[in-house]
């Protein structure tokens, strides 16, 4: 028998849940760049990046311009796909399916359900088990990152807040997560059923605005009591692990090179930088700053030496003085 005949390498490439959070587990280490042009995906891969984020526009333009943000032009996704060796992701609305659809359709090699953009859907988000391609969600804590698991995420990383330039939030998720996992650990069995509820409460929010008093036994994820088995299942898996069971990468407001160490210190398994290299003074030397941060984070030295390549870093905001937190948006 033949290679051709034994083995279907597109079908390796996608598909199993095993396989995405293979792909997800390659990506472990590393840093991922926001870009919005060839040119600028051209400088996050020179600069060691393992993958690029391609959208229209970084976060920090998309909360200054407002207005209803959507999955970025097909052309320009392509166009980035086309131009680099390195992975490329992109960006779809939460519950946007068929957004979805269009993003596996153009050949990208993981989605983000992304609060970035404005949500699509109220109640729900994407049935990721549907698809072939590997999808990243954002949490802020042990029972949203479950519940994105149970859909079928194959990475996890903190919110944030995007476009900030201020990494408080991503600290805060960074530390919930953990301080959750521990206290799951030493719950009892009384005490997990009782988190299993709660977690459950994220697919329930269409009767808190019904007029009626109706009561959900199906989701796009599967009957509710299937559901709950799942959920259940990954708690133990947390549970026995000390951690997700999936890719966990830090995200929102990431602007320095010790911000990267900082969060890599916080037991992440990776960084994801949007606005905090292209919207700097020097976007080359930032990217590799903070790549070299990302990887050496267990040594001052290092971080001090990636610190000193850098010129200024981006504007930042106070989180107290946003109009929208973007954190919020999600399930």
């Amino acid at each position: 028998m033949s290679m051709s005949t034994r083995f279907n390498f597109t079908d390796m490439r996608h598909g199993t849940s095993l396989l995405k959070r293979g792909f997800a587990k390659m990506q472990e280490g590393g840093v991922i760049m926001d870009v919005v042009t060839p040119e600028e995906a051209h400088i996050a891969e020179d600069a060691g990046a393992v993958s690029v984020m391609a959208l229209e526009r970084v976060p920090a333009d998309i909360r200054a311009q407002g207005g209803v943000a959507r999955m970025s032009h097909p052309d320009m996704i392509k166009e980035i796909i086309e131009t680099t060796s390195i992975p490329v992701m992109a960006k779809a609305r939460i519950g946007h399916d068929d957004e979805a659809k269009v993003l596996q359709s153009l050949g990208v090699d993981m989605i983000d359900e992304s609060e970035v953009l404005t949500p699509a859907d109220p109640f729900y988000h994407i049935a990721k088990n549907d698809f072939t391609i590997p999808f990243v969600c954002g949490c802020t804590n042990l029972g949203e990152a479950i519940r994105r698991v149970a859909e079928g995420a194959a990475m996890i990383r903190t919110k944030g807040e995007a476009g900030t330039g201020n990494v408080v939030s991503a600290v805060q998720h960074a530390r919930l997560v953990k301080e959750e996992i521990l206290h799951a650990k030493n719950t009892d069995s009384n005490g997990i059923e009782e988190m299993v509820d709660v977690i459950m409460k994220g697919f329930n929010r269409m009767p808190s605005v019904s007029e009626f008093e109706i009561s959900i036994k199906n989701t796009p994820f599967g009957s509710s009591s299937e559901l709950k088995k799942e959920v259940k299942s990954i708690l133990l898996e947390v549970i026995e692990m000390e951690r997700l069971p999936v890719v966990t990468f830090s995200a929102g407001g990431i602007a320095t090179p010790a911000d990267a160490a900082l969060m890599m210190n916080h037991g992440m398994d990776g960084i994801f930088v949007g606005s905090g290299i292209f919207k700097s003074s020097d976007p080359k030397t930032t990217a590799e700053a903070i790549v070299l941060a990302t990887h050496r984070y267990q040594d001052p030295d290092s971080v001090a030496e990636a610190s000193r390549m850098i010129g200024e870093a981006m504007p930042g905001l106070e989180i107290e003085t946003l109009d929208v937190r973007m954190e919020n948006r999600g399930w």
